[in-house]
């Protein structure tokens, strides 16, 4: 069954804060070793999908480093291959991507000069597990147009920041709120849509002929009824991260043995890009408890309940309860940390004291 896929990771993040500054949300760390968009490639290749396209645009230079060499995900060009798209002046256009259908749209050539016959269009923020086999034989099974994949979230769950739908008994979507400020439903998108490719290609040259720029407003929206759109319900975990409380939550879901099982254990396997780094270092005197700690980090002090990502070193006296600490962070003796996130790079002064609250995450960047 052949596919290729296409990740879109060039969204800006303004509701990440402080932490968006410097990279695209695709390329925030996560679960200590990670970055967001391993997901998404982990699931393209172990779903044997061998060409892939990332789409960048914002503070993009971390994720180009990042996807420098395709092997840690082996997608060999001889199979298909990785490609990374930019956007690009051209005597047609000047424009940025200026929305996801528009990004899509800029990059026909690359749908056109293709001969698989679906294509799996994913976001570089989610963090999930998936076989899109098994979405595209859903997809067939169901004579659909559009297939999205859904998430069904708890009663309760503020549903916000998501596309919401709403099914008939056959799952046929029937309704669409994006971002609802009210609903009752919480059935939401995960932005992991299928299509077949010349039904793509069609649609997305209407969105250039009429200018319009977004894929869930201008094609899932306005097509609901003339094509036949489905859901397929996502099993397992599955978080978005493109809020400083989602992100948050995400690592610290990681302390759960349950979560660690899905992505550390279960196969298959989520694959990175792997750093030369020696094993963490627990020096006499450190304590850690519920943690996880990458490589390349030399521990001192205490750390409760908090994810420690590569090459930090925490010194002696320290206390860090409920953070995450990114990569290459320095902290000095007798420092307490509570309910932070540290930006990577921080080197925080000996005696510093940081606390945020639940549901007031302090970020740290100086």
């Amino acid at each position: 069954m052949k596919a290729l896929g296409i990740i879109l990771a060039g969204g800006n993040g303004r509701r990440m804060r402080e932490l968006s500054r410097k990279r695209a949300v695709a390329a925030m760390p996560v679960a200590g070793s990670y970055r967001a968009i391993d997901f998404a490639l982990s699931n393209m290749t172990n779903s044997q999908i061998g060409k892939v396209a990332v789409i960048t645009q914002y503070s993009s230079r971390s994720l180009n480093e990042h996807l420098s060499s395709s092997k840690w995900w082996d997608f060999g060009r001889k199979q298909g291959g990785l490609f990374v798209f930019n956007p690009t002046i051209t005597p047609q256009n000047n424009e940025w991507y200026r929305g996801t259908a528009d990004a899509l749209a800029q990059n026909l050539n690359f749908l056109r000069d293709s001969h698989e016959p679906y294509v799996v269009i994913v976001p570089g923020d989610g963090v999930y597990k998936l076989d899109y086999n098994q979405v595209i034989e859903y997809h067939m099974q169901k004579e659909a147009d559009i297939t999205v994949v859904c998430k069904q979230l708890p009663a309760g769950t503020d549903v916000s920041r998501f596309g919401v739908v709403e099914l008939d008994p056959n799952m046929r979507i029937v309704g669409f709120e994006e971002k609802p400020a009210i609903t009752e439903l919480n059935m939401v998108s995960c932005g992991i849509y299928v299509v077949r490719r010349r039904l793509l290609i069609s649609l997305l040259e209407q969105c250039e002929e009429m200018e319009w720029f977004d894929f869930v407003r201008d094609v899932l929206m306005r097509q609901r009824r003339a094509k036949k759109i489905y859901a397929y319900p996502l099993q397992g975990y599955w978080a978005n991260i493109s809020t400083v409380d989602a992100y948050y939550q995400c690592n610290m879901d990681f302390l759960e043995p349950a979560v660690r099982q899905e992505f550390f254990y279960d196969d298959p396997e989520i694959y990175t890009k792997v750093d030369d780094n020696p094993p963490a270092k627990f020096n006499p005197g450190a304590l850690v408890e519920n943690s996880l700690v990458a490589s390349g980090t030399i521990i001192n002090g205490t750390i409760q309940d908090s994810v420690i990502f590569k090459k930090v070193f925490v010194g002696s006296g320290c206390r860090i309860q409920n953070c995450i600490i990114l990569n290459d962070v320095s902290i000095g003796d007798g420092v307490v940390l509570e309910n932070c996130i540290v930006e990577s790079r921080t080197k925080i002064q000996a005696g510093t004291q940081v606390r945020g609250e639940e549901g007031a995450i302090r970020i740290v960047t100086h």
